[in-house]
Formats: C-alpha cells, structure tokens, sequence
C-alpha cells in the first residue's frame, strides 16, 4: 500500500504513505495461520478492516475486493487482456448503444441466480433468480441520499431522471423505489433500458464498478441496516465467516455448480487452466496483518501466499536492480512489479479555514515538499507526478510541476502567505497543522509521517500526525473534518475523467472529491471533457484542467506507486490488475 494512508476510492482509497499494492492493505493485529486440511485448498491473503460487503460502500480497495468476490455486474474487465477492456459477465452481451450514444439496451444471462439466504423466505431459503429489475433497483440505491453511498459521483447529471429520484430520496419518508425513472427501465426481465442525458463513454467501465453491481431487494428489506455484514450476490463466492479486525473466510458459491453455471476460464488463456470451470480455488482465508514485517514472516512460514514488498523488508527481498534476490527464487518464490493507476497524494482540506483560503501557504508547502527525498524514503518504488492523471494514459500531463521541490521559493510563499519564518501572527508561535493518517499500527506510516515532517520543519511549520483507525480515518475525511491527510487514489478505470472527478465541485465530501476543492474555470473545462471521446481536443482539455488545479494546489503530489509482490509458485494464473475485484476466480492454487 502506501505509507500515510490506505486503501479507498470508489473508486478507491488507499492508505496515503504506504505504497498502493491491494495484497497489503491492512490495519489491525496479524494473527497466526491457521492450519488448514490439505483436500481443501486455500487462497491466504492479507486485507484491512473491512467496513462491510455492501456494493453502495465500497470506497476502498480492501471493500472492493471483498465485494468483487460476493457480488457482480453486467460487465467485467477481461482479465489478461492489455490494454484493458471489458466484456459480458451477467450481460449476455455487450449493449446495444443508439446512434446518438443516449440509448443503451443490455440483455441480461438467463438462470442466473443469487445465493441461498433466509431472505428468499418466499422460496424457503432458495436463491432466486436475477432480473433486470434488480440493476434498477440497485442503482437506485446508489442514488439514494439515505443510503449515503459515495459512488453517486458515477452517475450524476448521466441518467434521465435519476437525479430527480434522489432529491425525492431527500424527504424523512421512506424512499420510494417503486418511483419511476425515466431513464432506468427493465423491459422485461433480462433486459435493461438505460437513458442518459447526454454522450457518456465511460459508461462501459462504470458497469463494471462495484457501484453497478446487483444487490436483491429482498435482502436490503430483510437485514436492513444489517444488510452490510449480511451479503447476498451472484459472486463467485460466499462468505463463510468473519472477525471484524481478525480474519475473513469465503467459500466457492455452491449456486455456479448447482443452476449449472458455466463461467470459465477462457479457452485461449495463456494457462493450463484455459477452459477449465470457475472459480479454480475453493477457498480464500484474508487475514488483517497491521505490520508489513509480520506479513513477510508469515508469508516466507507458507501462511501467506502473496505479500506486497514493504520497505522495511526491501533489501532483503529485491536487489539494487529491482530484482528479486536470488535465494528467494531458488526457494520458488516469484516477484511482481509494474507501475500502477494510483495517485498518492497529502490533501488540504478546502474547508478549513487555515489551508482552505490560502492558496499561497499551499503553494508554500507544495514547494517544501522534498520528492528527491521521498523517492528514497520509498526506495525507488514510486514514479515522480507531473499531474493527477498517472503516466500512460491519455491526457497525462508531461511538463514539470508549476510547485516543485524549491525551499528558497518555498520560504517566500510562505512569508506573503503570512507566516514568515513559519511564525503564526494570530498565536505568535511556529504554524502547526494536523496530518490525519488512517493506519495507526502501521509503522511504514508513521515513519512517512516522520519524513514529511522533516519538509515542512525546514520552513519552519510543524506538521503534527494524528493517527486513527482506517474506519475512523475515512469517517473524518467523509466529515470534512480533516485538516490535512493523506491517501492513494486507486484508479476505477483507465481514463483521465477518473482522476480529474477528484477535484470537481459536485464530488466534494462524502464523494470522491475528498479535499473540497472548488474552481469554476475548472468545473467548466471538466464539463466539457467529460462528454468527449478520445481524442486530441479531450486531451488537450484534461491537461488544462489540470494545470488549474496545480496552480491552485489543493493537493501536494507525492507518488505514482510502483506495485512490488512477491507469491509462492503454488499461486498460478496470477497477473496483477489494476482493478482486481472479482479476479480471484482466475487463480488457482495448489495444496
């Protein structure tokens, strides 16, 4: 992960100073493996304290994976294609879209059905099958201001009369789910009818979000606020058991073998596996593990079988060339590496009224920022930003940061700010401001903490850590109490728009816009780009639109993270993808 902070987003959130690597996305206390019999063979991984397994919550990647695994959507990324693209999971193929791109019609898979669960109380117990009604329902949920999802983001100001229904959704009576919506419909029941209000080409990467994912409507009535720890999908899997901060088990889904399901890897997989029927492993053991040394002790005792590479472990794991060491190798252990669609970045938070009208003491801080120092602190395994859009995707900025690393120019921002010398007027003592950071047990993340620090003393402003839980953490940030914090943004889908919505003034807090920033020029020249193809002229505009925000500094950018993992051989079909839930089925693993 990365050291400050964790995992979220929806798309995604990750811990802000740990490198963004979703295998070690953990709080918490790690406990010992546990033995396993050899006839069932078991995925162990690492993950964080989970919020729940409710689709409308999953904001971080540890939720993602976990939800990936329960639930699905019409579409799914194809997973060894690069670049990456997505097809039919329960579609029974791609949408139809009208000429005018306003129309989009999605023929759903016939006989599938959800998992058993008490809920179903009118078939004793027995799943029923899914519907298209049930996407409708489902995406009005995400609408709904009760349910407080933070993905509406995805469909705001898209769907002809969605935003209607939600400011419907605001009255203290109970939400009508029966109300029509002009621009979700299900003609029958496999097909689904979805109008929007103008051209939307990220549409197809949104129906293979979390947030697009199917939930029955019988168990949201049944389990009611339950219903979040009470997850009952179509996934691949089930959960057979969890300890909230401890350990989560899932299980294969009996009801894919049992409607006869025919869900397999592809035939021209590059794997032995090809053709063969999903999921491959029947069982998967995550274990919450708070300190990456422990982690990689576990790992290297066989009660791991992937780990990310945390710096404290660096050197004896990977050589001065970004290599695994060759006594790891020898002992059949395989190493991972490639860059990642994440931004880690220290947020100020707009609403506050020290960092938040002060656009010359962001400025200030942005240039005391040491991204020399950092790149080693991090061992290399970060690539420098020049925007908030990574590197290889189109519309990424290429030229130098207007605020980088420059103490002397740092010093004088500071000063017209109105704190020379970092001296607060009001209080007559140095400027001290607060760094939420949402992995307290995690000592990568307080020693990132540490390192950040040491920038800001330079100039002579004390940043002082204050460490929370990951769900406390993202409750302060969601609250707009947060004065300054750190996170990864993990992409939700290869497209610029992903990273810009990060900064437009319609997704500020409880959305994806977690820093609260407000900028016209920049709301006019997101509006624009959103509603384009891929073209030069959308390029152009992504990069303008970025040069608003780093003029204006609600962010000082820290890393585009590197992946590092190192697994055991017995994990085969493995390829690391940068948008991983519902991938496990993929993998198999050997006793």
């Amino acid at each position: 992960m990365n050291p400050f902070g964790s995992n979220v987003s929806p798309r995604r959130l990750c811990a802000g100073f740990l490198l963004a690597a979703w295998t070690l996305a953990s709080a918490g206390c790690g406990p010992a493996p546990e033995a396993v019999p050899d006839a069932v063979p078991t995925l162990r991984l690492t993950t964080a304290r989970l919020r729940g397994f409710d689709p409308a919550h999953a904001a971080d990647e540890a939720s993602l994976i976990a939800v990936g695994r329960l639930y699905e959507g019409l579409l799914q990324y194809a997973y060894w294609d690069r670049p990456y693209r997505v097809e039919p999971l329960l579609a029974a193929a791609m949408p139809e879209v009208s000429p005018d791109g306003l129309v989009w019609r999605i023929r759903l898979r016939p006989g599938i059905r959800f998992s058993d669960d008490p809920c179903f109380a009118a078939a004793g117990g027995r799943g029923r099958e899914l519907v298209a009604q049930d996407f409708v329902y489902s995406i009005l949920r995400i609408a709904d201001v009760k349910v407080g999802s933070g993905g509406y983001w995805v469909y705001r100001g898209k769907i002809e009369g969605l935003d209607e229904f939600r400011e419907a959704s605001r009255s203290p009576e109970p939400t009508d789910y029966d109300r029509p919506v002009a621009g979700l419909r299900a003609l029958g029941p496999h097909e689904l009818e979805i109008r929007l209000t103008q051209p939307y080409p990220q549409l197809p990467w949104v129906l293979a979000m979390p947030y697009a994912f199917a939930v029955p409507r019988e168990a949201v009535e049944f389990y009611g606020a339950g219903f979040v720890n009470h997850p009952v999908g179509t996934g691949p899997y089930v959960l057979a058991s969890a300890r909230q901060n401890y350990r989560y088990e899932y299980r294969a889904n009996p009801q894919w073998r049992a409607t006869g399901r025919t869900d397999a890897m592809p035939a021209d997989a590059p794997t032995p596996d090809a053709g063969k029927p999903l999921p491959l492993t029947p069982r998967i053991v995550d274990s919450v593990v708070g300190d990456p040394s422990t982690a990689w002790l576990m790992f290297m005792a066989g009660g791991l079988d992937m780990v990310a590479v945390g710096r404290e472990d660096w050197d004896s794991i990977i050589t001065p060339a970004k290599e695994l060491r060759p006594e790891l190798a020898a002992r059949g252990i395989a190493l991972s590496k490639s860059p990642q669609l994440n931004v880690t970045y220290l947020a100020f938070n707009m609403d506050d009224p020290v960092v938040g009208p002060n656009k010359k003491l962001r400025q200030a801080l942005s240039c005391a920022f040491d991204a020399a120092a950092w790149m080693e602190f991090q061992n290399g395994r970060i690539v420098a930003p020049r925007g908030p859009v990574p590197p290889g995707v189109a519309g990424a900025r290429e030229a130098e940061l207007p605020y980088g690393y420059d103490l002397e120019r740092a010093r004088r921002l500071l000063a017209e700010a109105g704190y020379p010398g970092g001296q607060d007027p009001a209080t007559g003592r140095r400027l001290k401001l607060t760094l939420e950071l949402g992995q307290a047990d995690n000592p990568e993340a307080r020693q990132g903490a540490e390192v950040v620090a040491s920038f800001f003393e330079r100039i002579g402003v004390v940043l002082e850590p204050s460490y929370n839980n990951w769900p406390a953490f993202l409750k302060k940030i969601e609250q707009r109490q947060a004065q300054t914090f750190t996170v990864t943004w993990v992409g939700d889908y290869p497209d610029a728009q992903n990273f810009l919505q990060l900064f437009a003034s319609e997704n500020a807090s409880p959305g994806p816009n977690r820093c609260n920033y407000r900028s016209a020029e920049f709301d006019r020249l997101y509006r624009e780009l959103i509603a384009l193809p891929e073209s030069p002229e959308r390029e152009a505009l992504c990069r303008a639109a970025a040069d608003v925000v780093l003029e204006d500094c609600p962010w000082i950018l820290m890393a585009h993270p590197m992946a590092f993992s190192v697994r055991h051989d017995r994990l085969r079909n493995y390829r690391r993808h940068d948008f991983p839930w519902g991938m496990e089925k993929y993998w198999r693993i050997e006793p």
